[in-house]
């Protein structure tokens, strides 16, 4: 009998920020400066865990009781950069959005509205009192939103097969041995908001306002409130396990976004479909296994 895996698998993608240590400001700063000096930081399946932990009391904790003081790390060009996973504000945020994702009796089953409410009252007070704060990351689940492809171009992108599916070494990928798979892009901060900036002005001088506006507009304001010698990350998380390593490897989704873009510029109608509609199929069917049996 195959072994089970220990990966713990959410179907949703992430939108990183990592700061400079510069960014934050005296005691945070030295805070994060002693955690980057540590050996072994959790990884994105520690955060994982802990969260899915919570869910498991009766009855459930949906906001965890106490902000996290972990985050994950980077070096850029020698400079140590953090990316808070602020793990508590997160979880209010994901909880004002469940609504618009479940059925009202799912929703009540699994978290009921007692808890629910109290959850929404502690934030409200949480938020008169920290006014300004922001997550460092964002979370899609089942897909990668379109406007988060505008960020990066095809050259930034790092694909790593990892282990074999369902072969052996699979139940080690989060850390016991073999490489987990992952399919990302990192950019300089600089460069995603140059991007960013570029496609709003097509897109506004081309087609009429509607949600990819809206939503590019949401993440430049969002984008504008870090560091500018910032990083910017796009992972893929659990959706890598959605798709095939053979789907994953020909998946340039950024290039269709860039192409469909240049093209809308370039006055190039039936080149600009081509382009969105190799992205929205390939969206579209892992998105519609959201509601699969």
């Amino acid at each position: 009998m195959p072994a089970v895996s220990s990966v713990l698998v959410p179907y949703a993608s992430y939108l990183r920020v990592y700061e400079p240590l510069a960014a934050f400001a005296e005691p945070e700063r030295g805070h994060w400066r002693r955690y980057a000096a540590r050996d072994g930081t959790p990884t994105a399946q520690d955060e994982l865990r802990r969260s899915l932990a919570d869910l498991l009391p009766t009855p459930p904790v949906p906001v965890p009781v106490h902000e996290s003081a972990d985050a994950f790390i980077t070096e850029v060009d020698g400079v140590v950069c953090v990316c808070p996973w602020r793990t508590r504000l997160r979880g209010w945020l994901a909880l004002e959005e469940l609504g618009d994702l479940l059925p009202v009796p799912l929703l009540d089953a699994v978290l009921p509205p007692v808890v629910r409410g109290q959850a929404a009252k502690d934030y409200e007070r949480w938020r008169d009192r920290n006014p300004d704060a922001r997550p460092w990351i964002r979370t899609a689940v089942w897909q990668v939103p379109v406007r988060w492809f505008t960020l990066f171009s095809d050259d930034e992108r790092t694909f790593e097969p990892g282990a074999a599916e369902g072969g052996e070494g699979a139940e080690e990928a989060d850390g016991g041995g073999a490489k987990a798979r992952v399919l990302r892009y990192r950019t300089p901060m600089v460069q995603a908001r140059r991007r960013l900036a570029r496609s709003l002005k097509t897109l506004r001088d081309t087609v009429d306002d509607g949600p990819l506006i809206e939503g590019l507009v949401d993440v430049g304001r969002w984008l504008e409130e870090f560091h500018p010698r910032s990083l910017v990350e796009l992972d893929y998380g659990g959706l890598v396990h959605v798709l095939s390593c053979a789907q994953l490897a020909e998946d340039h989704s950024a290039a269709d976004v860039a192409a469909a873009i240049t093209a809308l510029r370039d006055g190039d109608d039936e080149g600009a479909g081509e382009a969105y509609g190799r992205l929205t199929e390939r969206w579209r069917a892992v998105r519609d296994r959201q509601f699969a049996n």
